[in-house]
Parts: C-alpha cells; sequence; structure tokens
C-alpha cells in the first residue's frame, strides 16, 4: 500500500508489527552459531607465499581422468563457490564426477605490494598447474575461471595452451567497454598510478564499497529492510548471514597487479583489441584453439552480458559453446537453480570432451 494514503491506525499497526518482527530476529540472531562456510572437504596440497592450492575429497567412485582447477578472482574469497550444504557448485562438480583443484589467493599484505599480474599468470597459476600435472602424470589439465579468474584463465591459456585441456570461464569479462558496464564507466577515468604509488596495496573494503556502490538500493539498503522478515527464520537469517560474511570478507589488492590490471584492461580494452602484456608476452586470444565453454549470467550488473558474450569472437578454437544462466553474478554459484543447472552443464561438456 502506498504510504501516503494509509490511515494513522494502519501506520501504527505496521510500525508495532515491525517492532515485534525486530524483537524476534534479536532472539533468532543471538541464537545462531558459527557462520561455516565452505563445506566441502579438502586438503592443501601446495602453498606459495599466501596461496595456497586445494584439493576437493572426492564424493563419487568414478571420478573423470582430467582433474579440474578453479581459478578465483582476487577479489573477495572463493568460498563463494562452497558456500553451504546444498549450495555449493563445488559440491555440484563433485558429485558429477569431476576432479577438483582451488586456487586460495590468500590476503596479501605489504608484502606483497610488487606482486605483477605475470607473477600471478605465469608464476602462481603456472606453477599450480604444474604440481596438478605431476600429481595426476599428465601433460595438461582443464581449467575453470571464475571472474576476474576467467580472464586471468584465458590469458594463462592463450600463453600456454599445451598445458590446458578444456576451458570454461563463467561470468568473466571479456570486453570492458560494453555500453551497459557501470564498473567499467567508473573505473576508466581514475587516475590508477596515482592511486596505487599513494596506497600500494588496494584496500579490499574500498573496492567493495565501490562493488556496492552500483547498485546501492538494493545491496545496501533494501536487503536489510527485508532481512527483517525472515528474521523469524533461523535457517534463512543464517543464509543471510553467510553472504554478508563473503560480501565483506575482501582481501586487499596487490599494488602493481591491481595498476596492470586496471589499466590494459578495464582503460585500455587490451582484452579483445590483442594488447595486453603479460610478462615479455602479448595475450592473442585467437591463439586459443583448445574448446572453450563460456557461461554468463543474464541479470550480471558487474560482468555485462555482451562483456562475456565478446569471447566467442576473440578466440580461435572451432570447438566454442556458451550458455546462459537466468540469474545473476553471485546467483550463478549459490542459488537452487544454479546447482541444477550449472554443474551438470559443465560435466556433461568436459565429459564429451575427455
Amino acid at each position: 500500500m502506498n504510504p501516503f494514503q494509509m490511515t494513522p491506525n494502519a501506520i501504527i499497526n505496521e510500525i508495532h508489527e515491525f517492532n515485534g518482527k525486530l524483537a524476534k530476529g534479536f532472539n533468532t540472531l543471538s541464537n545462531l552459531d558459527e557462520i561455516n562456510v565452505g563445506v566441502s572437504e579438502k586438503e592443501a596440497v601446495y602453498s606459495e607465499d599466501k596461496l595456497v592450492l586445494y584439493h576437493f575429497k572426492a564424493r563419487t567412485k568414478k571420478q573423470n581422468s582430467v582433474p579440474l582447477l578453479i581459478v578465483y578472482a582476487l577479489v573477495n574469497r572463493p568460498y563463494m563457490a562452497d558456500l553451504q550444504d546444498g549450495r555449493s557448485m563445488i559440491q555440484g562438480l563433485l558429485d558429477e564426477g569431476l576432479d577438483v583443484y582451488l586456487i586460495d589467493w590468500g590476503y596479501p599484505d605489504s608484502a606483497d605490494k610488487f606482486l605483477t599480474l605475470d607473477d600471478y599468470i605465469n608464476g602462481y597459476i603456472n606453477q599450480c598447474v604444474d604440481v596438478i600435472c605431476e600429481r595426476h602424470n599428465r601433460k595438461n589439465i582443464n581449467m575453470l575461471g571464475i571472474c576476474q579468474g576467467g580472464a586471468f584463465s584465458l590469458c594463462y591459456t592463450a600463453l600456454h595452451q599445451e598445458k590446458v585441456k578444456n576451458l570454461i570461464t563463467t561470468v568473466t569479462p571479456v570486453d570492458f567497454h560494453t555500453s551497459d558496464d557501470l564498473l567499467s564507466r567508473m573505473t576508466r577515468n581514475i587516475d590508477v598510478d596515482q592511486v596505487v604509488d599513494t596506497m600500494g596495496n588496494i584496500s579490499g573494503d574500498t573496492l567493495n564499497m565501490a562493488f556496492l556502490s552500483l547498485k546501492p538500493y538494493s545491496l545496501m539498503g533494501q536487503k536489510y529492510v527485508d532481512l527483517v522478515n525472515i528474521l523469524d527464520d533461523e535457517e534463512k537469517t543464517m543464509n543471510f548471514m553467510r553472504m554478508e560474511k563473503w560480501i565483506f570478507d575482501s582481501p586487499d589488492q596487490a599494488g602493481e597487479a591491481y595498476r596492470e590490471f586496471i589499466k590494459q584492461f578495464y582503460q585500455e580494452n587490451g582484452l579483445v583489441k590483442g594488447t595486453v602484456k603479460i610478462g615479455n608476452d602479448i595475450v592473442d586470444l585467437a591463439k586459443i584453439k583448445i574448446p572453450v565453454l563460456n557461461i554468463y549470467a543474464m541479470h550480471d550488473h558487474l560482468v555485462p552480458p555482451d562483456s562475456s558474450k565478446a569471447l566467442e569472437g576473440c578466440v580461435g578454437s572451432k570447438d566454442y559453446e556458451s550458455l546462459e544462466f537466468p540469474g545473476g553474478h553471485i546467483g550463478i554459484y549459490v542459488s537452487g537453480k544454479a546447482q541444477k543447472m550449472i554443474p551438470p552443464a559443465v560435466a556433461k561438456w568436459i565429459e564429451k570432451r575427455t
């Protein structure tokens, strides 16, 4: 009902009802257990600096013979892909018989401010691939990149194609200058040299506020009003708190890598132009000839669909498929619909090419 059309009694009743929900909510919040995330059993098989490479325990007797490495973004934490039982992309992939590894980038500090994209892609990712190949006595693996990790995976594959058998990208930005890319517009005119020279590493909290400001009403206001309506349900409240924990668990960004990524990808749109330079090498996506599956989200406010779909015109693979998920940037990993759609599709696509 329009608040301007409500009678005084109706307003008083609504306020009373709201206060009642808050009172019940305080009781629910006080009884919540510790907020646990990352549900799938795993072990650390390699570490270097802040990085840890995890191997997940199998959930099926039969497994695909080619291991799958998940490359996450540097922003936020990778447990988004393994948030909770029944809402975990990793759990779904394991249930489909895939042998899953994951790179956890950790929390960079001042000792890491000079790390470059070369260190991340030709250094850390390449070392993790070599470790997995040695463990399985293989020359190549499957790779799945998430968001910025997808961009890293594209760069890695273009430079080390002999080590990647099949490539899957999910909500991955490729064309950073599409008309509906709000994050790109926000970033293009930043004097990134001055920012990095002044701050060194880039605060994760600062970046997180920038992401939230793209949809301020829904991400910083309305969701907390809506929270009141579920506070009497402990399970729904715990789900909300898990998401809040992930949203605000934001690692700082290594300064030099951040400088390079903003300049070459966001400001120069170098990934589609073929001008991105990693170390001494130019990234040419046309060199990617292996099978590629590109998954994007229809309602993604961080990586617009057109940004991801541009990949088809850039890679040289004759075996290219795309999959549209009817949801948003986060829903593609945690929604019930995603659990039924994404892991089975990925597993089926990989199985055909094993």
